[in-house]
């Protein structure tokens, strides 16, 4: 990997240059360049957040690497005009915004784009307009699809994430709004109220009626995969994407799997650490900390990426943190195929083991949306940025709605890497539910650390669900134990199934019902369990 050049460089900075798109409407952005030499490829960054994101940029390194660096607002956001509207804009502007690039006298014709969620987004919906002129993209923790695994897990609405972002941009576009002299008292009105209490907002009957995100109904009154998502899934169309694209994500970012999809769709280097979304290449997350070791400057994150942007990356195809053991590891591909999937029956005593069962008598509890299970750790994005990742889940497995299937004290370490899944046989006396599934570590101090969970909402009061926990890599280690827990709620991480078939987003405080479930023990949860 190339060392970066520690030279003083002289630079020229350029604020709020404008970049003219096909519809007339003008964006703006910040370009930094040296100021001597040249001409230079480009390295783009578009943002939704503000002039707040410029910072978290590696300009200075982006710079002696060879770029210029361009830094530009998405429209109706920061300097730029025009109207935000989530997704839609983003691929046809980074394409204007790129020939804008390759025309400048300073632009050797090369740009390459780089970013993280949102901004990771706009660098792939660009690609996929195949733009003269980009060469690569980095993109970290970021959606595949704007449906699944975005507003949608498993069919359930990811509550918690949309209401802290949508109520973050709509702020945001009032903010826009009243620099450009409109008035905003009555938007503020509405959306002051969601800011300040975003739990009792949660809590809003129906969910479609949460006021101030103009998007709101948009996304709750579309849980199906219908025209509306479509439409915008045809901004991200991967089949398009002809660009070398590398890959960084979190075992607790609550878009891991899309970007695994992406990864599986579009080839390049994966990287994966154990990070949360709001903490990338930190070296803990939640209640564990993972030591120096897990960083992003333990593994050169910053100078790999830049690496592969300019064409020079010689790092492993895949690079994965295995917690437990707490080391990086190279792989040759994603998942391994040297991990073989392991059956851990849920047996109705409450324990776990590879054996299947014999008795066929289900575990019961009864659960009753108006006391949802709380969420508490797991690959989040909520207000409260300490309830990520891995968590001490003891008093949740108090709960009466809440099953324990636990295995006996490991006599040797369990290594499980790749994509985890539980397979319920399940019955439920409402007309409708959901079920939910939480891989967890027992250490032998008695903690119970969340390790991956996931939800699937059915309509069917009987049948065989498949509960995507995603992925993971990790040691339960010799002395540990492995557990899993089922329920029907993980609030509000997820909104609330009211049990009457009625959608969701519609249910009002009558239609909460209580949902009387079953668990049979021919129930288990898939491991990838990698020999060791």
């Amino acid at each position: 990997m190339p060392k970066l050049d520690r030279t003083p460089l002289a630079i020229t900075a350029e604020h709020d240059v404008p970049m003219p798109m096909r519809d007339g409407t003008i964006l703006r952005g910040d370009v930094h360049r040296r100021s001597e030499g040249g001409p230079f490829p480009a390295l783009l960054v578009r943002t939704p957040y503000g002039e707040g994101t410029f910072r978290s940029v590696p300009v200075r390194s982006a710079l002696q690497a060879g770029f210029a660096v361009v830094l530009q607002h998405c429209r109706g956001r920061g300097s730029s005009d025009g109207e935000f509207r989530p997704w839609l804009d983003e691929g046809a502007d980074g394409h204007d915004t790129i020939a804008w690039i390759t025309a400048q006298p300073w632009s050797d014709g090369e740009v390459v784009m780089s970013g993280m969620s949102y901004l990771a987004g706009c660098a792939l919906q660009a690609a996929a307009t195949r733009p003269p002129g980009l060469r690569a993209v980095v993109a970290a923790v970021t959606p595949h699809d704007f449906h699944d695994g975005l507003k949608y897990h498993g069919g359930a609405f990811a509550l918690g994430s949309a209401l802290g972002w949508g109520a973050m941009q709509a702020m945001l576009g009032l903010v826009h709004g009243m620099e450009a002299g409109e008035d905003a008292g009555a938007g503020f009105g509405e959306l002051l109220p969601v800011l300040g209490d975003q739990a009792a907002a949660a809590r809003t009957l129906p969910v479609r009626d949460v006021p101030g995100i103009p998007w709101w109904r948009d996304w709750t009154g579309h849980p199906e995969r219908d025209e509306y998502w479509q439409d915008l899934a045809e901004t991200l169309r991967h089949d398009r994407i002809e660009v070398p694209v590398m890959h960084v994500a979190g075992w607790f970012d609550l878009f891991l799997s899309g970007t695994l999809e992406n990864h599986r769709r579009l080839g390049g280097p994966l990287i994966v650490g154990p990070w949360s979304h709001t903490a990338l290449g930190a070296t803990g997350t939640g209640r564990l900390d993972f030591g120096f070791s897990a960083s992003a400057q333990a593994i050169r994150l910053e100078q790999r990426q830049l690496a592969f942007l300019k064409g020079e990356d010689t790092g492993p195809a895949v690079q994965i943190f295995v917690m437990g053991d707490d080391v990086w590891r190279d792989e040759e591909a994603w998942p391994l195929a040297r991990a073989v999937a392991t059956r851990y029956h849920l047996h109705s005593d409450g324990s776990l083991c590879t054996a299947p069962p014999a008795a066929a008598e289900p575990a019961t509890f009864t659960f009753d949306p108006r006391d949802p299970v709380p969420t508490v750790g797991g690959p989040l994005l909520l207000p409260d940025v300490t309830n990520v990742g891995p968590q001490d889940q003891r008093d949740v497995e108090l709960r009466p709605d809440v099953l324990c299937y636990t295995t006996e004290v490991l006599a040797a370490d369990v290594e499980v890497t790749g994509p985890v899944s539980v397979t319920l046989h399940a019955e439920t006396s409402a007309a409708a539910t959901d079920w939910t599934a939480k891989l967890v570590d027992v250490h032998p101090d008695g903690r119970a650390m969340s390790v991956t969970d996931g939800i699937v909402r059915t309509a069917e009061p009987a049948g065989t669900f498949t509960i995507d926990l995603v992925a993971t890599s990790q040691v339960f280690k010799a002395g540990h134990r492995i557990r899993v827990e089922v329920s029907s709620s993980n609030f509000p991480r997820f909104d609330r199934n009211p049990g009457t078939g009625r959608p969701a987003a519609e249910a009002t405080g009558t239609d909460l019902v209580l949902q009387h479930q079953k668990v049979f023990p021919d129930s288990y949860i898939t491991l990838p369990v990698v020999p060791r």
